[in-house]
């Protein structure tokens, strides 16, 4: 049927790579940036006016936080070096911070702030360059599970928004409005496949504004009353380099929060990749490790300009999924508007005076999408069913603290209320339960070696005597060694396609684990990834050469699944090989 993708495939009309004509990433720039520009220029303003500081330094932290708003989201999409994903992620203040923001002003003013940010972005920027080390806990269960969790911490505001009718205004005012957005967004997304869909956002937000504003709920007083062109009265407020008590009182807080922060980027950037392709593709733990580094420069620009730190906003993913438009050329778009809107106080007037139940509204459809794609990457990992428990528990257990179920008598104000935020608490749980888990494996053996095929016999010499330690026989032994001589021959042969030199160390670790062997290969190449090399093995092609398939076929009949992790600093191939007695061994099980 004439607009419905291949099976197979995803309705993505302009994946990364595409040059969408310059209207369309004009257009989608613009409202999507309208859009977005609200959460980034409400969340300072909440911190600055709990903590009781003045309107000058609100008007400066708005600017600021805009302009790095603009600057870290076309970092995320053209990735300067390392730093960036190359996706659409758009970037804006963090709403989880709000609380140690709150208390470093109170406690040392905007001086003390602006040093806590930047000392905590350090730590951000440590997990980026050495994410591969943390591996084994912050993983797609993990990543998953919190951006579920993102939902669910949000969406009970997103429902007060709604319900409430302003004072002196009908009662239905608000649900109209309301409802009037949801209906259009939703119903233009369902049943339009053409560029219809791309402005299905905009067109639902509007119709509500245009409701809201028949029942009296458009702020008009303040779009007029502000200026066209301009920059804040208050200037950089500065930094507070004394590093006193209340800088190291405040400053674990700091970092906990920055880490679970850095792991929703992780579970955005991993989720973005999924739904910017046609065709599924292995996640790139490059682009991974870019969007944290994008992340912690956004934090460190916004500690030197003295505003509130930022963060990826996983509504890119669901943007991206609505619309199915992923090409970077509208996130840099997105953000060269942000840093326009900070210098048109008229525009931003316009967008903040959107009533909330219009905002919500729209706010709504993207966490269901977004709820979905978490439970999509959890669902391809919980086959094994320890992934599945470590997904449920933490899942169930940070909704139950979020809506202050467990035993709010005894954790009320424990580590500043941090436990009370389902994200965090939840994602906690998944970390300590991933940790507890890898903890209490059965014991790794490991073997250090040079990335060549002339090592292939001390690699199965290993082996043999692994198999022979857990009991399996000869044929297991075979198995293995089969495994490890195609395994080694595909790496080669994908490092040798992507120009790197061959002359490099290699580390083998074998375990024990649900009855099945594991083994994991890691070296610092950077070849093709063999995950979506095997994808690609059963699709006929005149171009591909047949001999480079033989070791990819002879590994997928011995293995039962390969995952092939890439980093900028090494590349891990890990195999699950069952033994041959085994009815299932010999099928291979892709990740998607």
């Amino acid at each position: 049927m004439e607009g419905q993708p291949a099976a197979g495939q995803r309705r993505v009309r302009f994946e990364p790579d595409d040059k969408p004509p310059a209207a369309l990433t004009a257009g989608m720039g613009i409202q999507f940036a309208a859009l977005t520009i609200a959460g980034i220029v409400l969340t300072p303003a909440i911190v600055i006016r709990a903590a009781g500081e003045s309107d000058s330094y609100l008007a400066w932290a708005v600017f600021a936080a805009a302009i790095v708003s603009g600057i870290s989201t076309i970092l995320q999409s053209v990735r300067l070096g390392r730093i960036g994903a190359g996706y659409v992620l758009l970037m804006g203040t963090s709403g989880a911070f709000i609380a140690v923001c709150v208390a470093a002003l109170v406690q040392g003013g905007p001086g003390l702030l602006a040093s806590l940010v930047v000392a905590s972005s350090l730590f951000q920027f440590l997990l980026a360059a050495r994410l591969s080390l943390v591996r084994r806990l912050v993983t797609p269960v993990v990543a998953g599970t919190v951006l579920m969790l993102i939902a669910v911490t949000v969406m009970p505001l997103i429902f007060d928004m709604v319900k409430e009718s302003p004072e002196g205004s009908s009662d239905w005012s608000a649900p109209m409005s309301a409802l009037v957005t949801i209906a259009l967004v939703v119903a233009i997304a369902l049943k339009s496949s053409g560029s219809l869909r791309l402005w299905a956002p905009v067109i639902g937000v509007v119709a509500g504004s245009v409701v809201a504003a028949a029942f009296g709920l458009y702020d008009l007083d303040q779009v007029s009353d502000a200026s066209w062109v301009g920059v804040p009265d208050g200037g950089w407020p500065g930094f507070d380099a004394s590093f006193d008590s209340a800088f190291w009182s405040l400053l674990p807080a700091f970092v906990i929060v920055t880490i679970i922060g850095a792991v929703e980027t992780i579970g955005d950037s991993v989720a973005i990749q999924r739904v910017s392709w046609r065709k599924p593709r292995a996640v790139d733990y490059r682009v991974v490790q870019g969007a944290v580094a994008a992340d912690a420069t956004g934090n460190l620009l916004s500690g030197m300009a003295g505003t509130v730190p930022n963060t990826t906003y996983s509504t890119s993913v669901s943007i991206a999924e609505l619309t199915g438009v992923a090409a970077r050329r509208v996130g840099v778009a997105i953000g060269a508007i942000f840093i326009m809107l900070a210098f048109l106080p008229k525009f931003l007037a316009l967008v903040l005076a959107i009533p909330d139940a219009v905002v919500a509204a729209y706010v709504t459809v993207l966490l269901a999408l977004l709820f979905v794609v978490g439970m999509r990457i959890v669902s391809e990992e919980a086959a094994d069913y320890r992934k599945g428990l470590i997904a449920g528990i933490a899942f169930w257990l940070g909704a139950g603290f979020q809506n202050n179920l467990i035993f709010p008598e005894y954790l009320e104000g424990f580590a500043d209320g941090l436990l009370e935020n389902g994200m965090t608490s939840g994602g906690l749980v998944a970390i300590v339960l991933t940790l507890f888990a890898e903890a209490t494996q059965s014991r790794r053996h490991r073997l250090r070696a040079n990335l060549a095929m002339s090592e292939l016999p001390r690699v199965q010499e290993f082996l043999d005597a692994f198999a022979k330690r857990h009991g399996w026989g000869a044929s297991m032994s075979q198995r293995l060694d089969a495994v490890a001589e195609e395994t080694l021959v595909t790496m080669l042969e994908a490092e040798q396609a992507g120009g790197a030199p061959t002359d490099r160390a290699l580390r083998v670790t074998a375990s024990k684990q649900d009855g099945r062997a594991v083994l994991e290969f890691v070296a610092a190449a950077r070849g093709e990834n063999i995950e979506d090399r095997l994808a690609v093995l059963d699709e006929p092609t005149s171009d591909r050469p047949v001999e480079r398939d033989v070791s990819l076929r002879l590994l997928q009949h011995y293995s039962t699944s390969v995952l092939h992790q890439q980093y900028h600093e090494l590349e891990i191939v890990t195999v699950h090989v069952n033994p041959a007695s085994d009815p299932a061994a010999g099928r291979l099980s892709r990740p998607q």
